[in-house]
């Protein structure tokens, strides 16, 4: 009977924790939904108004802001350029620590750490100072912003792409690639990065959220992107305002869920190319 017990509060414990979650995240989102949508206060809420009043015109005048779709275009725009600049650099040199530099792989983490560590405001006043006196032009393009979220984005990324290297056998695809006469370039196309797919959609995909949602560098760059443009439709409808974020919070969700369900195709599709080639 005791061990009964004891196995029984060994499950209830993990049990309270996920419902204790779950409610923490889930609460605030009920509520955003109910005052984005719901034009009734909550003081006169009752069972006679709950199912009245839902609207989703905050929503639909925010599509209607004539910066709403050219701050939009550019954050994804940024996004995508900022997703192949960090592939381009990290994928390279993850790979190059995992096969020819294990010893400096706690150094690597170090300083892909520091971006977490220093307050991006900081970061970029000190970056703007020294571009505004040396190469004023290259802050006056709005895909300036570009390296600042590589930079931003690198703590998260780089360990997705690292946990995606630690999950494979890369040396030893590596040496079969070579030892069949596969070049550098064949292998890293054929053997290595079609079994990282997982890694590489989580790594784009959480490059992208840190665009997408960066308020910081923008505003102090004098930028005009999404992040801004949404906090400003706050200040002047906070209604819409709150709706906007809902919708981008489930939008950006959803399509974690698309490239979850795509990784998995890929992932088994890739073990299989792998064991032919």
């Amino acid at each position: 009977m005791s061990n009964r017990f004891t196995r029984w509060l060994g499950r209830l414990g993990p049990t309270l924790v996920l419902l204790a979650a779950a409610v923490f995240f889930i609460a605030p989102l009920v509520s955003s939904f109910r005052v984005a949508f719901h034009k009734v206060p909550t003081v006169l809420l009752d069972r006679h108004t709950w199912f009245q009043k839902w609207s989703f015109e905050g929503v639909r005048r925010a599509f209607d802001e004539p910066n709403f779709w050219p701050t939009l275009s550019l954050s994804l725009r940024l996004a995508l350029i900022t997703v192949l600049i960090t592939m381009a650099l990290l994928v390279p040199t993850a790979l190059f620590v995992h096969l020819r530099l294990p010893k400096a792989r706690a150094l690597v983490e170090f300083f892909t750490l520091l971006p977490y560590v220093v307050p991006p405001i900081a970061l970029v006043a000190g970056i703007a100072a020294f571009y505004r006196a040396n190469a004023r032009w290259f802050l006056n393009t709005d895909y300036a912003l570009a390296p600042f979220y590589v930079v931003m984005a690198m703590p998260f990324t780089y360990r997705a792409i690292d946990a995606g290297i630690k999950a494979i056998d890369v040396r030893t695809l590596v040496d079969a690639s070579r030892s069949l006469g596969g070049s550098w370039a064949m292998t890293l196309r054929k053997a290595i990065l079609p079994n990282m797919a997982t890694s590489l959609l989580s790594s784009a995909f959480l490059t992208a959220t840190v665009v997408i949602g960066e308020f910081t560098i923008a505003s102090t760059l004098a930028k005009n992107t999404f992040a801004t443009f949404s906090f400003e439709y706050f200040g002047r409808d906070a209604q819409g305002g709150i709706g906007l974020a809902l919708l981008t919070l489930i939008g950006t969700t959803g399509l974690l869920g698309i490239l979850t369900l795509l990784t998995r195709t890929k992932s088994r599709r890739a073990m299989s190319t792998t064991s032919r080639f």
